[in-house]
């Protein structure tokens, strides 16, 4: 028979299954049906062939049937009609002595999905359920479970309702009344669910998955199964019975339920504790996802189940199977962001291979980001180096951008190697070095030098968009530290014509406008030109709108120009924590075990997509909780004296219940820019104006801690943590002046309001080195300071001014006076701990 033919095939088989002759051979008989099942698979049309095949299915022959009752049900939608000929038949081998030949039969039958057909399948579906053959009683449970999907609303039957005292069940009663009778209407599925409730106590466990299932299905609308104290113990001690996905199923479930009191959590805990470092993935992961949801409440349970699943979650790392090798990653991710050293002895694991995929290398390049520490990161920055020669360009790509990761604490090591790849002279290769330089350089300003350094050449070598724009910004932002930034820039300049790309064309023009500032004899000519094609021949309107502004803006003064360029940048002594704080298990446990995280990619994985630093949109949206309007004033408008509010900011005793929070995360570039700002506008309109334009607050403070300028930036990250406090950046050790920059956010109830309200707070602590006693202020948004604070007084009488004294500055925003207040008794318990530790 030639491959996927016609009509002359289906006109062939026809006459092959009238053939009397070969109705009487069994064997060619069924060779016959084996080529009709064998066109539709080609997909020939053989729908034509459905009477012939009807006629069929009576027979002994279990394969014949199996294969004719393949045909049917894939055809039955077309031949409505004709399929009610086959019903006797199949309610005939339900009652055969054959129990293969029952389920078979029972399984077909509902796989014709006809609503014609519901009323001849629900008597053998519900003898069934009754069947001593388990094989068919795990049929007819899913078989309900069919019926009720394609007729929902259909009166499957009414009868009494049996009482259970193993389980509680909750009927709907509907209760409709007419002007002519009144009567109560069981649930259409009452008698079945009842059936199948009683039947989660089978001997065989995969009919009791089964019901658990078609429960599911049949009470969707009412919340699924219902799950109490009865059932929920007599899953758990049946639940080794069952195979590998019927504990997933079991085990999910479960999750509805909450115990009853402490000792009968425990109890359901110590029986999962073997499924908890089960050899199955599947089991394993679903465990967890109980544990957490049990545990929520319990944080320091929730670890130590967390810790229990390393071992599982390596085995499945090094799984023969790429897609749970990629799901493992993944969800070790999820738990390194509650307990981020928790794989930090095993990171030889996640060391990529030579034949594995791109997106398992990359995935495990996350994970060693957040493995490096002191002891190890020598060796995971070799092994990355090998990564960035990869012959996949995203994999080489990802390398990079974990090295400039790494780079934010270990800058010096990192350099090293960034530098080196660019004397590769690979195009794919140098663009990525080059945006992760521009990136790292923005948060680690003490590297400008070594970055300006390197950049020689490296024009020569840069196609990409990407690549074009960081370099562009770089000799911008740097361009006086760069000899041949004017001629870089100049090449491109000459070639603006041809070039296509809009990002490219502004951040060209910016960098032209900054490097005009500081060197203005070499480019002045070049910007003159810039500015003209772009105003007169440019046809993107962005570009010529940029170009106006900065026209306009020149003719305004070179000093308002640079104030409007070359703003405030971050302090060269300052370095930025890797990593990010410790999340609740609360914030992702809900996601655990689900699709959610392979489809979440890590932060900062795909620098290439970024614009400039300045322009970066942050990742997390603070515009809820930034909210700037128009608040009562917190302090007197009077320089000279308090008012009654302003005197109880920090002097009245802290009641309210305060937590504090490190999500959403404020990422540098944000705290810089939060930081920067308000500093400005305090500045300068506490000087000129007495309207206060947004709901925030400055206070100063001093704390006299005698070594905590001497703490590893290490120890002050953790301790803070602990408290929810967040140390975003840091001065090393014995540096003056020693800074940190902190955030958290507050929430606590409002006992005037009975509400709770949020607000974040941004704080520097400050070390100069003097061990002064002058006083510390709180001031408000005026820029007047209204309130004079003796530091030891207020924080609990260290001295008389002879230690060392650390100045903190907090702003708050939206206002909370009593948050301020916690914040700041936290903070100084926090400091006074360190420091009495050190002493």
């Amino acid at each position: 028979m030639p491959y996927l033919c016609g009509e002359e095939t289906v006109k062939e088989l026809r006459r092959c299954l009238s053939n009397p002759h070969v109705q009487a051979d069994p064997l060619r008989y069924r060779n016959t049906i084996l080529r009709v099942i064998r066109a539709m698979s080609q997909g020939v049309d053989v729908s034509g062939l459905f009477s012939e095949m009807v006629k069929a299915c009576a027979t002994v022959d279990i394969v014949q049937k199996k294969l004719v009752y393949l045909f049917l049900c894939s055809y039955a939608a077309l031949n409505p009609e004709l399929s009610l000929l086959v019903i006797n038949t199949l309610r005939k081998d339900c009652q055969d002595t054959n129990p293969m030949v029952r389920s078979l039969a029972l399984r077909n039958m509902t796989n014709l999905r006809l609503p014609s057909l519901v009323e001849y399948v629900e008597q053998p579906l519900t003898a069934g359920l009754k069947d001593r053959a388990a094989s068919v009683r795990r049929v007819a449970v899913l078989g309900w479970a069919k019926l009720h999907n394609l007729q929902p609303t259909s009166e499957i039957g009414v009868v009494s309702l049996p009482v259970f005292p193993w389980y509680s069940l909750i009927v709907s009663v509907h209760i409709y009344s007419s002007s002519t009778n009144a009567s109560f209407m069981v649930h259409p599925d009452a008698t079945v669910v009842n059936e199948l409730y009683n039947l989660l106590r089978d001997p065989d466990p995969v009919v009791m998955v089964n019901c658990l299932r078609a429960l599911e299905e049949i009470l969707k609308e009412e919340g699924g199964v219902a799950i109490n104290k009865p059932i929920t113990h007599h899953l758990l001690n049946r639940l080794k019975e069952c195979d590998i996905w019927g504990q997933c199923e079991v085990l999910r479930i479960l999750q509805r339920y909450q115990p009853q009191s402490e000792d009968e959590l425990f109890d359901i805990l110590s029986l999962l504790d073997s499924s908890l470092v089960s050899p199955h993935p599947p089991v394993m992961a679903a465990t967890l996802s109980l544990f957490l949801s049990l545990c929520s409440g319990l944080p320091a349970v929730s670890l130590a189940a967390l810790e229990r699943v390393c071992g599982p979650l390596l085995a499945a790392c090094g799984s023969g199977s790429r897609e749970m090798r990629f799901t493992a990653l993944c969800h070790i991710q999820l738990l390194l962001r509650s307990v981020p050293g928790l794989m930090g002895a095993h990171y030889k694991r996640f060391f990529c291979g030579y034949a594995e995929p791109a997106y398992i290398k990359q995935r495990k390049m996350q994970v060693l980001v957040e493995l490096v520490n002191d002891e190890n990161v020598i060796m995971l920055l070799d092994e990355l180096k090998g990564y960035c020669t990869d012959v996949n360009t995203d994999t080489a790509q990802a390398a990079i951008s974990a090295i400039g990761r790494i780079g934010r604490s270990y800058s010096d090591k990192c350099f090293v190697i960034l530098t080196g790849l660019l004397g590769l002279k690979q195009d794919h290769i140098t663009s990525a070095v080059v945006q992760t330089m521009r990136d790292l350089v923005w948060v680690c300003p003490q590297c400008s030098d070594t970055v300006c350094s390197a950049l020689e050449g490296c024009e020569e070598t840069l196609q990409d968009v990407q690549g074009r724009q960081a370099l562009l910004w770089l000799l911008g932002v740097y361009g006086e530290r760069i000899s041949s930034a004017p001629y870089t820039l100049e090449v491109f300049i000459d070639g603006v014509r041809s070039e296509a790309s809009l990002g490219v064309k502004m951040e060209l023009l910016t960098a032209a406008m900054r490097l005009f500032l500081c060197r203005p004899a070499e480019m002045q000519d070049m910007l003159g030109r810039l500015l003209h094609y772009f105003i007169e021949e440019e046809t993107d309107m962005c570009v010529q709108d940029q170009a106006l502004l900065y026209y306009r803006l020149l003719r305004c003064g070179t000093e308002e120009t640079r104030k409007v360029l070359q703003g405030r940048r971050s302090d060269p002594s300052l370095g930025v924590l890797i990593g990010r704080p410790a999340e609740p298990v609360s914030q992702w446990a809900c996601s655990f075990n689900t699709l959610e995280p392979l489809t979440v990619s890590a932060v900062e994985t795909e620098p290439s997509s970024r614009g400039s630093p300045e322009h970066t949109k942050p990742k997390t949206d603070l515009s809820e909780t930034l909210n700037y309007s128009q608040n009562e004033n917190l302090y007197s408008d009077s320089p000279g004296r308090c008012s009654e509010s302003s005197t109880n900011v920090l002097a009245s005793s802290f009641v309210a219940p305060l937590s504090l929070s490190l999500s959403p995360a404020v990422s540098p570039e944000e705290f810089e820019r939060l930081w920067l700002q308000q500093q400005t506008l305090h500045t300068e309109q506490g000087a000129e104006k007495k309207e206060e334009t947004d709901d925030s607050v400055w206070v100063k403070e001093s704390i006299q801690c005698s070594t905590i300028p001497h703490c590893s930036p290490q120890s002050l990250q953790a301790a803070m943590q602990l408290v929810n406090i967040q140390t975003l950046a840091f001065t090393p050790p014995n540096t003056l002046p020693w800074r940190v920059y902190l955030y958290t956010h507050t929430q606590h109830m409002s006992s005037a309001e009975m509400s709770y309200n949020n607000s974040l707070i941004l704080g520097e602590l400050l070390y100069t080195g003097g061990s002064g006693g002058e006083p510390s202020t709180a001031e408000g948004e005026d820029g007047h300071v209204t309130k004079e604070l003796e530091g030891t007084a207020e924080m609990g009488g260290w001295g008389n001014g002879k230690k060392e004294q650390v100045k903190v500055t907090l702003k708050q925003q939206p206002r909370d006076d009593e948050s301020l207040r916690g914040f700041l008794s936290i903070l100084t318990t926090v400091l006074h701990t360190l420091s009495s530790e050190r002493g």
